[in-house]
């Protein structure tokens, strides 16, 4: 009883809570600003409770009232000429004032079948604004990046870099102050896990915690950012944006070769490509004045969408959901806008209508249409990877097998048809004709500058008055590092969009990433090098009860492991890790009859054949992924499905997450080998419970934890002695080859003590 005791004590059961009785009463009540502020204030009332009925969707628009316009909402009523919805500084003849505070059901707005209310506090802030005559403004995402001055601090001593004065100026606004750095151990286990995905080894620990120089953590920091891990850290995000996935999805699922492409994706990040070329590559590389080999297998991105290759399908319904995923993915990767929203019928909430849709829609409507229809691991346009041309064109390239690689690319034909706006977003119903264009409340696409195709598209997009491109990567980073971007609704910068919580800060940051030529690097280290981004994750009740979700960053956040970090860490710190980059995707352990039973029963995809040897133990980036029957450990870690673009995964701890880290053969067979090197190692019980404590958890074990463990360890030992039986099943897991005249049952206690630091909460947490 008292082993279990101990070893619940030290997992993570994930069942606990924070949240006390009456923790929160601190948090102070909203006031009404001095001053109302249209675009943080009011838009968000109108957009939320009166832009569906009022606002940019003329065929849903009541009265003919438009209310996102000054224009619409200063005009006359229908039919009521000498009466206005709103009329600044006179509450008495604004007649929406007058609505949304009448007393008489028929008479309120919103009306009370729409399930809508405006608060006390939302009445007061309308009132307040028409008061001060009613100013409308553009919406603060649709403006130019203008770049701010660094604010005025009276103590400048906690500061690191201009993120800091933002940062530092927002705390003092909400009474709050920063909290202290965190230990060497902790802030090297973060920036490691940040940058390369990897916990930092012993050997990393060791240089770092003697190293007093003031540079000691940007040599740190570069050295990180000099790893060829970078790279697939950074590629790990940009698969989910990409909808990479290894099958082409509906109910066949059959195998895809895209995987060239991502080992593209790595070698660019590594190469420190500047964003503005990356994306460039990927969106029009077959139309670039130099394209070659790597350029086109760039655009591969646009391809990534899933394939229907069952017989009996309307070819041009799904060659129009093909290029309907392209704009879509267009419109939340790069520009942070639901696009999709308007393919049916106007835009609901932002300026962008179904014609605005459908002229964005036509630059990836030029492709040939399709050819070689069947099953097929690559439809054209694709190119041929063989051995000569990884040799001559593309080294970057990690293709072991002897057969050539086809991996799907773009093509652009021009005259191959005209785009239509499609009434409905039904694909066989045509309506007006229209030509390549974006949404001019974004940034009017200006022909002289642009061609209208998909190599003008990237330069209107990285055109320095596009106010959408540099914020929208610049947050998503952001988002990777703190969990949570400075625009929380990364996907979504248009009206429904969350606010930022420090705008001035995200607007110099944007201004910073676009003078600095767009250079991701740069970027990155600016912001671990920050003060904000070093601060200890320590929660105070009195900021936990102010600012419960960190929006100001007055500390830094705990933040569990993502999907593949939970599977990177336990591979690297048991020393199981394979640490090559790229190649083909691989199968590794899951439980039996998972493709089988969601299977067609056709193709090679059908069943399920794991890989053996290395390939066993690649990082989670490389794991085989079948749209139709995703990875289900990565699955329950919130991986992304990769059946559309996402920019933004859930975190959440549950306890199938807890059964996982208990079960699961790679977490398993990685405590295993653990203990087997301990073993082999001339070291007493105690300083290999504490090596694999500060491999594994990345700090110094404390003296009451080893002692516990060292207790844990003689009370499995003694009981592995008695049913040795037990000790050899319990160590018999994984392919790894098992380490020569092991000691069963000492091998078996250790592990029981590594396989308990792996399943403890600090151990998959980065802070």
């Amino acid at each position: 009883m008292k082993n279990k005791v101990i070893y619940l004590f030290l997992l993570c059961t994930v069942f606990t809570s924070c949240k006390q009785k009456g923790e929160y009463a601190a948090i102070p009540s909203k006031k009404i600003p001095e001053v109302v502020d249209y675009n943080f204030d009011v838009r968000p009332i109108l957009s939320d409770k009166c832009f569906a009925c009022h606002g940019p969707d003329v065929n849903k628009r009541a009265e003919d009232l438009r209310l996102d316009t000054p224009e619409g909402a200063f005009k006359a009523l229908k039919d009521r000429k000498n009466e206005f919805a709103i009329v600044p500084n006179n509450l008495e003849k604004s007649v929406l004032y007058q609505k949304i505070t009448a007393m008489d059901s028929t008479e309120l707005m919103p009306p009370l079948d729409s399930n809508l209310k405006l608060s006390s506090y939302e009445i007061q802030i309308l009132k307040k604004w028409i008061e001060q005559g009613a100013a409308y403004e553009p919406h603060w995402a649709f403006v130019a990046v203008d770049k701010p001055e660094l604010p005025k601090l009276e103590n400048e001593d906690w500061v690191n870099n201009e993120i800091d004065y933002f940062v530092l100026q927002k705390l003092q606004d909400v009474g709050l102050t920063p909290n202290p750095m965190a230990d060497k151990e902790r802030l090297l286990k973060r920036v490691s896990l940040d940058i390369t995905g990897l916990p930092p080894t012993p050997e990393m620990q060791k240089k770092f915690i003697q190293n007093d120089a003031a540079d000691a953590y940007e040599k740190v920091v570069d050295e990180l950012l000099a790893s060829d891990h970078y790279g697939e850290k950074m590629a790990s995000h940009w698969l989910d944006v990409a909808r990479y996935a290894d099958s082409h999805g509906f109910q066949n699922d059959q195998l895809r070769t895209m995987w060239p492409w991502r080992d593209w994706v790595i070698h660019a990040f590594n190469e420190n490509y500047s964003y503005e070329k990356f994306v460039t590559y990927q969106l029009a590389g077959d139309l670039v004045p130099q394209k070659n080999m790597e350029t086109i297998l760039a655009t591969g991105f646009n391809r990534n969408h899933k394939i229907n290759q069952e017989a009996g399908i309307i070819e041009e319904e799904f060659r129009v959901e093909n290029v309907t995923d392209r704009t879509n993915t267009f419109g939340k990767a790069f520009l942070g806008l639901t696009l999709e929203c308007a393919k049916c019928h106007d835009h609901k909430y932002d300026p962008i209508s179904q014609k605005d849709y459908f002229s964005t829609f036509a630059f990836f409507d030029r492709m040939p249409p399709r050819q070689n229809k069947g099953e097929i691991l690559a439809e054209a346009p694709l190119i041929t990877i063989s051995d000569e041309v990884v040799q001559k064109e593309l080294p970057f390239i990690n293709k072991k097998e002897e057969e050539d690689v086809d991996v799907m690319v773009i093509e652009e034909r021009p005259d191959v048809r005209t785009t239509h706006v499609l009434n409905r977003g039904v694909y066989d119903d045509v309506g007006e004709e229209v030509t390549a264009q974006t949404p001019a409340s974004v940034l009017a696409y200006d022909d002289s500058a642009y061609e209208r195709n998909r190599l003008g598209l990237t330069k209107w997009l990285f055109d320095a008055k596009n106010p959408l491109t540099s914020r929208v990567f610049v947050n998503r980073m952001w988002q990777e590092i703190f969990g949570a971007g400075i625009v929380r609704s990364s996907g979504d910068f248009g009206m429904q969009g969350d606010l930022p919580t420090n705008v001035q800060l995200l607007n110099w940051l944007s201004a910073d990433f676009m003078e600095n030529g767009w250079d991701m690097k740069r970027m990155i280290k600016k912001i671990v090098m920050s003060a904000t981004y070093k601060q200890s994750s320590v929660i105070s009740k009195d900021k936990l009860a102010i600012d419960p979700e960190n929006k100001y960053l007055s500390r830094m956040s705990r933040l569990r492991f993502n999907a593949e970090m939970v599977r990177d860490h336990a591979l690297a710190t048991s020393g199981l890790l394979n640490p090559e980059i790229g190649g083909r995707s691989v199968k590794v352990y899951q439980p039996d009859g998972l493709w089988e039973a969601a299977s067609s029963g056709r193709g090679v995809l059908a069943n399920y054949v794991q890989d053996h040897g290395s390939n066993l133990y690649k990082r989670g980036i490389y794991i085989f992924i079948k749209r139709t029957t995703l990875p289900p450990v990565q699955l329950t870690f919130d991986a992304a499905t990769r059946d559309q673009c996402e920019v933004q995964r859930q975190s959440t701890m549950t306890p199938l997450q807890a059964l996982i880290t208990l079960n699961d053969p790679t977490i398993l067979e990685s405590a295993r080998v653990f203990s087997e090197n301990l073993m082999q190692e001339e070291s007493t019980v105690a300083e290999k419970i504490e090596k694999a404590f500060g491999t594994i958890v990345c700090r110094t074990i404390k003296p009451e934890e080893k002692e516990m463990l060292l207790g844990y360890y003689n009370e499995q030992e003694s009981a592995f002695m008695k049913e040795t039986e037990q000790a050899e099943a319990f160590i018999n897991v994984g392919e790894f080859p098992a380490s020569k005249d092991r000691d069963v049952v000492k091998v078996a206690a250790l592990m029981q003590i590594i396989h308990t630091i792996y399943n403890l909460e600090e151990t998959i947490v980065k802070s």
